[in-house]
């Protein structure tokens, strides 16, 4: 199993799709207990939900489940939200905070280190190249990391989660125009709800790559399951209902950032012929 798959497009939108990869090697799966191996937090059918929504955009999706190693996290292993809740670069917990492995199957400091090598820096050379390509062919590359959670999960935050939950850590990871192409459109969508940088400001993709002044900006968006799925538990099934009704607006959203792209080009532009005189 090859740790990422790329399906390149010639627009200037990157989609990131680091957690819809269910793919567990038979030396990890062996030392997951029963509740690991049901594999819960994975971002059940996000690839499926954002093909074919743009014709141009390119897609970078893992294959390995984040159990294996997580690629929305920092490599350092430095944590996301301090204080809070929240799972690690190798997570030996699920969502719940209840072990995901046997007695003695977590793995050590140098089964992280090998993770990372073998599937984490993998998925991020890919995304990395990706966005360079972009940024050299359209002048600015903006990068929309595609995830999902279920809808309680009260370890990790309180009572019910907003459907679309955008992530631009409070502005700093793209323009001011992309932050409202993206909250304003999911604010409208009728019979959804709607937060930005709520519990979910955006991961560590989109805060390492979140650079607007070089040209790179990059959104979160963390989607409830309740929109896609036909349940939240096993099997996990796609509901083609639900979300053909949400396409409409992830596609809505998706355009108007493709159609952002020549004045942030512009914008990038003249930043750098400022920074230059």
């Amino acid at each position: 199993m090859q740790p990422v798959d790329v399906i390149r497009g010639n627009g200037p939108v990157v989609l990131g799709v680091p957690h819809s990869g269910t793919f567990v090697p038979d030396s990890i799966w062996s030392s997951l207990n029963a509740r690991g191996q049901k594999r819960a937090d994975t971002d059940w059918h996000v690839d499926r939900l954002y093909t074919g929504l743009l014709p141009g955009a390119t897609m970078v999706r893992a294959n390995f489940h984040r159990y294996v190693i997580d690629a929305n996290r920092d490599p350092e292993g430095v944590s996301l939200y301090p204080g809070q809740n929240t799972t690690t670069l190798c997570p030996t917990t699920d969502f719940d905070g209840r072990p995901i492995y046997q007695d003695g199957g977590e793995p050590d400091s140098a089964e992280i280190e090998a993770r990372r090598l073998a599937w984490h820096a993998p998925y991020h050379a890919a995304l990395e190249a990706e966005l360079m390509r972009v940024r050299a062919e359209h002048g600015v590359a903006i990068l929309y990391d595609c995830h999902s959670i279920r809808s309680v999960v009260p370890f990790l935050f309180d009572g019910v989660l907003p459907d679309f939950n955008t992530g631009t850590n409070n502005g700093a990871t793209c323009a001011p125009d992309v932050e409202a192409a993206v909250f304003d459109r999911t604010k409208r969508a009728n019979g959804y709800t709607a937060v930005l940088n709520g519990r979910f400001k955006g991961g560590w993709t989109t805060r390492h790559y979140g650079r607007p002044g070089a040209g790179f900006h990059a959104v979160q968006m963390e989607l409830a399951q309740q929109t896609h799925l036909a349940s939240e538990d096993l099997p996990f099934d796609y509901d083609e209902e639900k979300a053909e009704r949400l396409r409409v607006h992830l596609r809505d959203i998706l355009i108007a950032l493709e159609a952002l792209a020549p004045a942030l080009a512009e914008q990038n532009q003249t930043f750098e012929g400022a920074h230059h005189d």
